[in-house]
């Protein structure tokens, strides 16, 4: 019974995205899922968090200085906005490096204005726009902090990774994990789709230090983990700090949620294709079978649970609706 998102165009069906979803308890156990639970996928940038706790859990952002904003900003992927941009270049001013230290590429700000801003001025993009330069700012600062050579801190074998993936093992309990290379360059595991809900629940259990400092700061600073118009930042910030939840690469998200009762649900939604566009209407289908949102919070996200879809004028030309098929 996977999540369906039926793509409309007027009142025809034109598409179809198939959807997992996931649910886990504070022991690790499968509450409910959608399709496989088992089912493995690249986590990508929904590991943000977990790779920001080896520099929290080491002490390195203390040494560095960094504020609880900046901490936020390791988490996220963001739009490339002013805040993003200037709050990572605090970042590098406290570590006394330069953008040239970083090794996570340029891209165009996701924010369209932003994007436009740089265009408009002919000023191309830089390591600061990326979406990871939070994450990669955190980086540089385990790697300082651990006296290591800041070059190529994105290679397996150098000691930044190594501690991120022995963090990500202790948190999972595998003791093998396969990995890739990321958008960023930054390695990045394959994991079940109940794995990942489970790091979501540890991430908001408050049974770890160094994660409940990261889930404080993403909740305090929801706007630095994405940006205007974002589902991250929407779904953190109507939550009103019982929840977070992360966005990775080809339509994944993790979720964690405090519970009226005190307990702590982990969950994990993948579109299969890929497709983002079904991931928001995706994600709150799923966490509304699960009634694990009030009306209220529902009301909020309104726009992510049934998008419109509009062609170049503007014009209504359809919808996405999603449910879980039985």
């Amino acid at each position: 019974m996977p999540i369906l998102s039926k793509v409309l165009r007027g009142d025809f069906i034109e598409s179809v995205h198939v959807a997992y979803g996931v649910a886990v308890d504070q022991e690790g156990n499968v509450v409910y899922s959608t399709g496989d639970p088992d089912y493995l996928t690249c986590i990508r940038s929904s590991l943000k968090p977990f790779q920001a706790s080896a520099a929290v859990d080491s002490g390195a952002v203390d040494d560095a200085g960094f504020s609880e904003d900046e901490i936020a900003l390791m988490c996220a992927s963001h739009n490339g906005e002013d805040i993003h941009v200037e709050t990572a270049q605090s970042m590098l001013n406290k570590l006394g490096f330069t953008t040239d230290h970083y090794c996570c590429g340029n891209h165009l700000p996701y924010d369209k204005p932003a994007s436009q801003t740089l265009i408009k001025n002919s000023t191309e993009p830089s390591p600061l726009h990326n979406n990871c330069s939070g994450k990669h700012a955190g980086m540089l600062a385990l790697s300082k902090y651990l006296g290591a050579d800041p070059d190529d801190y994105v290679h397996t074998d150098h000691p930044v990774q190594k501690a991120i993936l022995e963090k990500v093992k202790s948190y999972t309990g595998l003791e093998k994990i396969s990995t890739a290379i990321d958008g960023c360059s930054a390695p990045t595991p394959f994991l079940t789709l109940s794995n990942i809900a489970a790091l979501f629940q540890k991430l908001t259990s408050g049974n770890y230090p160094e994660l409940e400092r990261l889930y404080l700061a993403m909740n305090q600073f929801p706007y630095l983990i994405a940006g205007r118009k974002r589902f991250d930042t929407d779904f953190i910030t109507a939550m009103k700090g019982r929840a977070v939840c992360k966005v990775g690469g080809e339509a994944l998200r993790g979720f964690g949620i405090r519970q009226s009762d005190g307990s702590v649900l982990g969950c994990a939604v993948k579109v299969l294709d890929g497709n983002m566009r079904a991931l928001g209407s995706s994600s709150l289908s799923f966490l509304d079978k699960l009634e694990l949102l009030t009306d209220l919070e529902l009301n909020e996200l309104k726009q992510y649970q049934e998008p419109i879809l509009k062609n170049h004028r503007g014009i209504p030309v359809g919808k996405i609706s999603t449910d879980i098929d039985f």
